[in-house]
């Protein structure tokens, strides 16, 4: 499966829609997925809005539970590829992530302050 790096600061700004999960490997066991070295794949639902386009969620898989992530917030994907993939007569896009961190809210006041004349 080849991978393609997404450039996400053309996505424009980023929001959680779903907080992190762990992703499931086998839903008759549960058992939830690892990756090649045994952190517990996450899945976070993501908005994803650019000028003038209407809102797209997707589903981002990540290594490990994204810490401070949650519904509502402002959030930077790192390392983020795109897969294609087919199973039978289904097909799609699938999404991976090094990383899922919350932007830092900016201060209060600070919006629009300058050093002026």
């Amino acid at each position: 499966m080849q991978s393609i790096p997404v450039d996400t600061s053309r996505l424009g700004v980023l929001r959680c829609a779903v907080g992190p999960e762990p992703k499931i490997a086998d839903f008759e066991t549960k058992q939830v997925k690892k990756d090649r070295d045994g952190n517990t794949v996450y899945t976070v639902g993501v908005t994803v809005r650019q000028d003038g386009r209407r809102v797209s969620v997707i589903e981002i898989a990540v290594p490990g539970e994204p810490k401070g992530v949650a519904e509502g917030i402002e959030v930077r994907v790192t390392g983020m590829e795109a897969f294609a993939w087919a199973m039978g007569d289904r097909h799609g896009i699938s999404f991976r992530a090094s990383a899922i961190t919350p932007v830092p809210a900016a201060p209060a006041g600070s919006a629009g302050k300058g050093g002026g004349a």
